[in-house]
């Protein structure tokens, strides 16, 4: 059974990943700009830190499913709105730091992870978007006794969901590679493209919000 959840862990949260946002195309970005040594300092960093947070907000989502009627709750949209403005403003930081870097020249890689998993660590700790998504399938598991909710259980399943975030990472720190090494870009253009495409995410969820 705790095979189970560890597995059932391990899929949602890297299908969670997969869907590219502020997180993968940061990943991108440091594993082009300063290679996979700083990249795996990330992941591993963002990975411990999914543990504690995928725990929490499962005992959130029990809490809310025993306690509180969601669907009727006006405090969610609120919450729901401050998490876009929050989001918005992530989306635009990290696209200009994207795009002041896009003429910079590829510096030589460090054998040092500590900056890069510090700043893994800080982007697992702030990542709005992953709140609504275990509130909605923290419910769902819970409700439909995917999972157990006991500490043991839970533990297993955030154990699994960071092994899962940790893996789509490292796929997608693996594809940036593989891209730059296949089609010789230049950093220039891969940081203009990941800027843009953070750019437009902000745009996205500001019509949303707005519209």
């Amino acid at each position: 059974m705790l095979l189970l959840t560890f597995f059932i862990g391990l899929v949602i949260n890297a299908l969670g990943y997969i869907p590219p946002g502020n997180i993968s195309l940061t990943l991108a970005q440091i594993t082009i700009n300063r290679g996979m040594r700083q990249a795996w300092g990330f992941i591993i960093a963002f990975s411990v830190v999914e543990i504690f947070f995928t725990f929490g907000m499962m005992r959130f989502a029990r809490w809310l499913s025993s306690d509180i009627r969601i669907d009727t709750s006006w405090s969610s949209i609120r919450l729901e709105t401050l998490l876009d403005i929050f989001m918005i403003a992530l989306l635009l930081t990290t696209g200009t730091l994207a795009w002041a870097k896009r003429h910079k020249a590829r510096p030589q890689q460090s054998d040092s992870r500590r900056g890069s998993a510090l700043y893994g660590m800080l982007l697992a700790m702030f990542n709005p978007l992953q709140i609504p998504f275990w509130l909605f399938c923290g419910n769902y598991l819970v409700l439909h006794n995917w999972i157990a909710v006991d500490y043991l259980s839970l533990s297993v399943f955030s154990l699994g969901s960071a092994f899962g975030a940790g893996l789509a990472l490292y796929g997608y720190a693996h594809f940036a590679r593989f891209i730059q090494e296949k089609f010789a870009l230049s950093n220039s253009l891969i940081n203009t493209s990941i800027a843009i495409f953070l750019y437009l995410l902000a745009l996205y969820l500001f019509v949303r919000l707005w519209f």
